[in-house]
């Protein structure tokens, strides 16, 4: 398993930190005449077999190195720039590919990142709960109280709110089953301070009250789901 993290390591280093941003332009202006895409080729073929230090393990990392290269190609030749966010994650996704082939190849071992054991089972389905499902839970359960938006000017990131929710209720689900309660309290302090404000300026009770019921359903029902993990894993 060390060589999955030491090829994930080479992949990091090569894709993000060592990667200069004027190299980055110039693959994406001139694609595959661009001199810098051989140079990043080369440097994570050469990331790759330094971090494994093994002889046997070149070939692999030559082979690793001429896959990322296709990959990136690929991507430089079909991307848009309205396609660009699309594309990095299937670059990305396809880059984790190879290396788990490479793994999977080189030490001639499955690869077991997940066994579906019950407890991991019971895990993924809390996780998922606590995502769309749980968002739609709450806001069928408060719309009868959604406050009017008089300030037609005013404006968000589009499904902000929704995101922030999910994400902390992953948060208040992960430091339940990792024993740190304190941190339940820090968060949702965090989240008051940040909120204060625009309730302030708000100058709205109807609002003020909705938000509140929203966070405490959030917060209370990722607290259950956490304690309700907790007793069934047991």
């Amino acid at each position: 398993m060390i060589l999955l993290v030491q090829l994930f390591l080479a992949h990091i280093l090569g894709d993000f930190l060592l990667q200069p941003t004027s190299w980055v332009v110039d693959k994406e202006t001139r694609k595959h005449k661009s001199k810098y895409l051989y140079y990043h080729i080369a440097l994570h073929g050469l990331l790759a077999c330094v971090i494994v230090g093994e002889l046997n393990f070149i070939l692999f990392g030559i082979s690793l190195a001429t896959a990322h290269g296709i990959i990136d190609f690929i991507k430089l030749k079909f991307q848009k720039s309205q396609t660009k966010r699309l594309w990095f994650w299937l670059d990305q996704l396809a880059h984790l590919f190879t290396i788990a082939v490479v793994f999977r190849l080189y030490t001639n071992s499955p690869l077991e990142l997940f066994e579906f054991t019950n407890t991991n089972l019971l895990l993924i389905t809390a996780l998922v709960f606590l995502t769309k499902p749980t968002s739609i839970l709450i806001k069928n359960a408060i719309s009868i109280w959604t406050p009017e938006n008089k300030d037609k000017k005013e404006s968000s990131l589009s499904n902000a709110g929704n995101y922030i929710g999910i994400l902390e209720r992953l948060f208040v689900f992960t430091f339940i089953i990792t024993g740190h309660f304190e941190a339940i309290g820090f968060l949702l302090a965090a989240k008051s301070i940040f909120r204060f404000g625009d309730l302030k300026e708000a100058k709205d009770r109807r609002l003020t009250e909705y938000v509140l019921i929203g966070t405490l359903l959030s917060f209370g029902i990722a607290l259950g789901t956490g304690l309700l993990f907790e007793m069934l894993s047991y």
